[in-house]
């Protein structure tokens, strides 16, 4: 036990494990990101693509989650599902994501067979061969997600009604899926329109983490990505913003699936932007600090215990998004409780929290667990390659992700303070109440 209490104090107080990180830019745009990591005969290999669901056309939504599923298809050299067939017969993994900002791609695999990866890789980029056959196969697919996902859940459904309601006009509003109706029209020339125009060099980053030498990856990239010709017709990455919202927004959204009724509120609050990461790292706090641990957080120590008014309390924020981000706050009232009066003791619990001192024992234990956090993901390969990866796609750059973890340390009282005040104005809020029937909700 002495010894472990010992390695725990050396982690927490030890600098940060420097990780080489060699970056530069192929002839026809595309970005290089090499992460070097040793310790095992092991390679990440990931490009991301800088569009995501939220630049999709207006009445296509969806179309990006749905050409992600269409890269597993035939290309010109690849039959269909040939690509994850010869992934794990070289004894490997992959697999892709779509976000509002970005769509990745990835595969975990053994150092030796970095550059088959990258030729097959690179051969999707330019030269998918799909079908209208294709298309038909795979919308039933991702309408069938969505029916899994979103359709048979009251609580997502919930979710896209209260996102809606926040972002009246940028496309964070729309869910990355895409709205039911709008993926039952989507056609092979709404894929192969943003197909051709944003899987493109010039509007990709290539991240290779894991036991590579950057003069390697540099020597693979320009023989298999650098013959692609950039797009000529990529066009500038300008999104439709909100305007200021001046009063709060209120929905009772009503299910008979509902189990136990509990409402939610959300905040819109700044993101981490690139020289600017100061308020993200007080909101990070904030969310701790407000519905963190039951045991610790004002919400919790407010609804839980001292009252007994929720049976759940918690707060949530993530920083990770180009745009304007959200702080979020929930509470599950106990037995025999009303939304109302639930809603009215986390309204308490936040006007006292906004009066009083931060305790700085608490922040001190916030602190080392971050900086724990952060020393600890450095363990996880595939983690690191999406976290440069994700911040590229989102504005940031490699200093912004490298100096993040001195900023969250960084962080004061009064920051968080300014951060709390700025954000949590309920004219900037969408307030839901999510019920079985309109009798609870009172």
């Amino acid at each position: 036990m002495r010894r472990l209490l010992t390695l725990a104090l050396i982690a927490f107080s030890a600098p940060a494990l420097a990780q080489e990180v060699t970056t530069y830019s192929l002839d026809n745009g595309m970005d290089v990101v090499v992460i070097e990591d040793h310790r095992a005969p092991v390679v990440v290999h990931m490009v991301w693509y800088k569009v995501g669901s939220a630049d999709e056309p207006v009445g296509a939504s969806g179309v990006a989650h749905f050409l992600e599923h269409l890269l597993f298809k035939a290309t010109d050299v690849l039959e269909s599902g040939e690509f994850s067939a010869t992934v794990a017969a070289n004894g490997g993994s992959d697999n892709a994501f779509t976000s509002h900002d970005y769509t990745a791609y990835f595969q975990r695999i053994a150092a030796d067979r970095l550059e088959l990866m990258m030729q097959m890789e690179s051969n999707r980029m330019n030269n998918l061969a799909i079908t209208q056959a294709d298309i038909a196969t795979e919308r039933n697919v991702v309408l069938e997600e969505r029916n899994q996902r979103t359709e048979n859940s009251a609580g997502a459904l919930a979710r896209e009604q209260f996102v809606a309601a926040q972002y009246q006009n940028h496309r964070y509003g729309v869910p990355v899926i895409g709205w039911k109706h709008e993926m039952e029209q989507l056609s092979l020339q709404d894929a192969l329109d943003f197909y051709d125009l944003y899987y493109s060099p010039n509007n990709a980053i290539l991240v290779v983490a894991g036991d590579v030498e950057p003069s390697e990856v540099k020597t693979l990239a320009e023989q298999y990505y650098g013959v692609i010709p950039a797009e000529k017709n990529l066009p500038e990455r300008i999104r439709p913003q909100e305007p200021p919202q001046r009063a709060e927004r209120r929905i009772t959204y009503t299910d008979p699936r509902v189990s136990q009724p509990y409402l939610t509120r959300s905040y819109i609050a700044p993101e981490r932007d690139s020289g600017a990461q100061k308020e993200a790292a007080a909101l990070v706090y904030l969310a701790d600090l407000l519905g963190g641990s039951p045991f610790s957080s004002v919400l919790g120590q407010a609804l839980q215990f001292e009252t007994q008014t929720a049976v759940y309390a918690g707060a949530s924020y993530n920083g990770a998004s180009l745009d304007d981000s959200t702080f979020g706050v929930s509470v599950v009232p106990s037995e025999g409780v009303s939304l109302s009066e639930a809603e009215a003791a986390m309204d308490a619990a936040i006007a006292a929290f906004l009066k009083a001192p931060i305790d700085q024992e608490q922040m001190e234990s916030l602190r080392t667990q971050l900086r724990a956090s952060e020393i600890f993901a450095k363990d996880n390969v595939q983690g690191i390659a999406r976290r440069y990866g994700r911040a590229l796609t989102q504005g940031l750059t490699i200093e912004d992700v490298q100096a993040w973890p001195q900023i969250l340390q960084d962080v004061t009282e009064a920051d968080i303070k300014a951060v709390a005040a700025k954000v949590l104005d309920r004219n900037q809020a969408v307030t839901g109440w999510v019920v079985a029937s309109t009798k609870e909700a009172r």
